[in-house]
């Protein structure tokens, strides 16, 4: 067995885990034990923006990676000369954030002389899977989705990638959040958002499903956000204010979002004639859309299996780094050449 330290600070959630897995490299969740996955949240700091701040998700980081890394090496109950494999996230994400993790990466693996990997954080997603199923037939099709991202990724094998549609402006996630700032609700959007969704009452908002019937499989959520914003000032104070009136829109928009997603991903399934749908990224732990594709993929693609990440894998955490780094554990670099990419591709 190997124990691989991981290191996550793509975006504003600090994550540092252990991972025992088996050597060499299987495809087989029995073949892995988690022995730490701690993440320290942001939520609280970034509140007061409605949004995540670079340079405020850096500085938080840079407090709460040291700390992250005793209590995960506590919680393993190992200690520094038994890490056998360094894994961090060099890309995608916020650039300021991504520096920090790779800095305390590259200074841990000078100093314990151990082997370091570049993790790509979108491959986590997908990856993470293997986490919690012993088997994942290939070749799937990944629908990825989360504040930061939004793309539907074809996986002919592991990190062999190839991204058929994403997001051209917000993605899905960013799109929960500022319609949540719109209608004044608390961050992060998604969960306020569906929460306030499940209270709703019959009533009648229409709201745009964009690009929902075009040939491509790409997102664009930009425009949504704008019809929400205009329909929302149309309504006068006292509705604006109205529970009823909250929680019919927190309904609509997460349907049109959710009616997008799901068509562009079956679409895709379909045309790529895959055996899997992966979903990945924060968004995915949304309920309405985990039901609503099962049902829909049932209908459509009866052969297809539907795997989603277990609720606390599916948001920023460093075992998503782990798995990227057992699996790519040959992919070796000079801790000197580790350099964060914010705009890093899965498919490159």
């Amino acid at each position: 067995m190997m124990n691989i330290l991981a290191i996550e600070t793509s975006c504003d959630d600090t994550g540092v885990a252990i991972l025992s897995a088996e050597n060499p490299p299987s495809r087989d969740s029995g073949g892995f034990k988690i022995l730490a996955n701690v993440v320290a949240s942001q939520i609280e700091v970034h509140k007061q923006y409605g949004g995540v701040y670079p340079f405020a998700a850096k500085r938080e980081h840079q407090k709460n990676l040291p700390p992250a890394y005793e209590k995960a090496l506590k919680e393993a109950n190992i200690t520094e000369k038994e890490i056998d494999l360094i894994a961090v996230t060099q890309g995608p994400g916020l650039e300021p954030c991504l520096w920090v993790g790779v800095t305390f990466a590259q200074e841990l693996a000078k100093k314990l002389n151990k082997p370091i990997i570049a993790a790509n954080h979108i491959e986590g997603h997908i990856l993470v899977n293997y986490l919690t199923n012993k088997k994942i037939d290939l070749p799937a099709l990944a629908l990825i989705v989360s504040g930061g991202h939004t793309q539907i990724i074809f996986v002919k094998d592991i990190g062999d990638y190839k991204i058929l549609g994403e997001t051209r402006d917000d993605a899905a996630g960013e799109c929960f959040d500022k319609a949540a700032r719109i209608l004044g609700l608390g961050y992060p959007g998604g969960p306020e958002i569906a929460k306030l969704a499940e209270k709703s009452e019959p009533g009648k908002v229409d709201l745009p499903r964009p690009m929902f019937n075009t040939k491509d499989y790409d997102f664009s959520f930009s425009g949504l956000k704008t019809a929400i914003l205009y329909y929302h000032q149309k309504q006068n104070k006292k509705t604006q204010k109205s529970k009823k009136y909250i929680s019919r829109m927190c309904s609509e928009i997460q349907q049109a979002i959710i009616d997008v997603l799901i068509k562009k991903t079956l679409k895709a399934a379909a045309d790529y004639n895959v055996k899997t749908i992966i979903l990945g990224g924060g968004v995915s732990a949304n309920h309405e859309l985990k039901t609503q594709i099962l049902i829909k993929a049932h209908q459509e693609l009866p052969d297809a299996k539907i795997i989603f990440p277990q609720i606390d894998h599916s948001t920023d955490n460093g075992l998503m780094t782990a798995i990227c780094g057992y699996f790519h554990q040959k992919e070796v670099i000079n801790p000197e050449n580790l350099k964060a990419d914010a705009n890093l591709r899965v498919s490159e």
